[in-house]
């Protein structure tokens, strides 16, 4: 069965096909980089990590891209107010944002390039729209014009003749609407600044997505998502500049994750409302987060609530006790390696669960019937070799599905690894999930050959680099 997602574009559930077959292309917005990140953060990095999770589950080889936006208005504001350069800050956070993945399991993505690396990218781009008449300059300042790209408005359905200035729309005497959005801003006092040909200055936020993502995924590519926050005007800006350019879709499928609210508000740091990644896995279990997380569809909002983060513990605690005890007791007790019948439907039932436009709560269900089934077998796996021998592979089975939403993966230590060998280790075990143990293999001897070892644990594979 064909994966089917729901498209923000279209309002409905398509068939998925990549443009490039067996190759998945995924872009996601990434966070600013002027403070800590917090569950709203995490919640958005989860989803996409699930999903370029499956896919490689799935088989397809996937190129994640997740961007960081080192340079804007926040950043240079409290880089200023702390007396440090804004590269400084934002570098601080860009490192702070990659513990707190590492802290609750989401796996660095396959390139995570920063605006202020791109930087002639954007000029390259701008200069293109002004030569084809999209945009137009003012004092060293670049804008968009709206009005000469018709589709604007399509992905949030919003009304061209209705629009006002939306959110990080300066409303500017000098432009020629008051909707058009700035592609660069000119130089002012204590603002970091760069060359063009406009003068010295900066890209405006949207042109920064754009810029990255065509240049490491091409004109077109499968997917573009984030938050459902940034569907207007961040996206709909991206899509106009990208497509106006190109003449071609930005992406054929939009992904947009609902957000975490406090008490009916969207959790956020100008609402004063958050609750910092770090501050939470000091009170609670990475993978019970997770669990609270996937227990609701991607696109629907989550309310915020601390009981029901201790609920997913317990549940939590529920499978990975059933996972340490056959890890403990028995550990290498051998006996028949074969899925026993009853417990074969489980991966069928859990991959269309998934199929079915990330239906994470439905999956969910699924590990956790699995589970009831083998605490049944183990209640007699002491004096019936056959029930533990269920139990052993059963739990393995249960594991390896796990691992498919990004469970277990919290023990993981790269002890130094780079990106590349923290990919391959993924996509090992996304192999082995998929019990295709040749390939495993050869990622793990892939693994080898560039000076690090793979161990498998009960709470996910460990990295260690090799000894000279």
């Amino acid at each position: 069965m064909s994966v089917r997602v729901y498209n923000t574009l279209t309002r409905k559930k398509e068939e998925f096909v990549p443009l490039t077959p067996g190759h998945v292309r995924i872009y996601a917005c990434g966070v600013t980089v002027y403070d800590l990140s917090h569950v709203g953060h995490a919640r958005s990095a989860m989803v996409f990590d699930v999903i370029q999770r499956y896919f490689r589950f799935k088989g397809y080889r996937v190129t994640f891209v997740r961007n960081f936006t080192d340079v804007e208005d926040k950043i240079i504001r409290r880089a200023n107010a702390e007396g440090v350069l804004a590269a400084e800050l934002s570098e601080r956070y860009v490192q702070a944002f990659r513990e707190d993945m590492a802290a609750i399991g989401v796996a660095p993505a396959d390139v995570e390039p920063k605006a202020t690396e791109h930087i002639p990218e954007m000029v390259a781009l701008i200069e293109r729209l002004v030569t084809k008449g999209f945009a137009y300059t003012v004092d060293g300042d670049v804008y968009f014009e709206i009005r000469r790209f018709p589709p604007y408005g399509r992905l949030s359905g919003k009304n061209l003749d209705e629009l006002l200035a939306g959110a990080r729309v300066e409303v500017d005497e000098r432009k020629r609407d008051p909707r058009d959005f700035a592609l660069w801003k000119s130089s002012k006092p204590g603002e970091p600044a760069w060359p063009s040909p406009w003068g010295p200055g900066r890209p405006g936020w949207h042109i920064e997505c754009s810029a990255m993502a065509m240049k490491y995924l091409g004109e077109s590519f499968d997917i573009h998502g984030g938050g459902e926050d940034l569907i207007f005007p961040h996206h709909e800006c991206e899509i106009a500049q990208s497509e106006a350019d190109t003449g071609r879709p930005l992406a054929r499928y939009w992904l947009h994750n609902g957000m975490v609210t406090f008490r009916a508000e969207k959790m956020s740091k100008s609402l004063g409302n958050i609750l910092s990644i770090r501050e939470f896995v000091k009170r609670h279990d990475p993978d019970a987060f997770r669990l609270f997380v996937l227990g609701t569809h991607y696109r629907h909002p989550i309310e915020w609530s601390e009981e029901r983060v201790q609920e997913s513990a317990r549940a939590v605690e529920r499978l990975t006790r059933l996972i340490h005890d056959v890890q403990t007791f028995w550990s290498g007790a051998g006996g028949d390696s074969t899925l026993p019948d009853e417990l074969r439907t489980f991966r069928t039932r859990f991959v269309a669960a998934l199929d079915d436009d990330f239906n994470t709560p439905q999956a969910l269900g699924v590990l956790f019937e699995l589970s009831h089934v083998l605490y049944e077998y183990a209640e007699h796996a002491s004096v019936d070799a056959g029930a533990r021998a269920a139990v052993i592979v059963g739990v393995q089975e249960m594991t390896n599905l796990m691992r498919v939403l990004g469970f277990l993966e919290r023990g993981y230590e790269p002890s130094g690894a780079p990106p590349e060998i923290e990919r391959l280790v993924q996509e090992r075990g996304q192999a082995r999930a998929r019990h295709d143990w040749r390939h495993a293999d050869q990622l793990r001897d892939e693994i080898q050959g560039r000076g690090f070892s793979v161990e498998d644990t009960p709470s996910g594979p460990r990295v260690t680099r090799r000894s000279a």
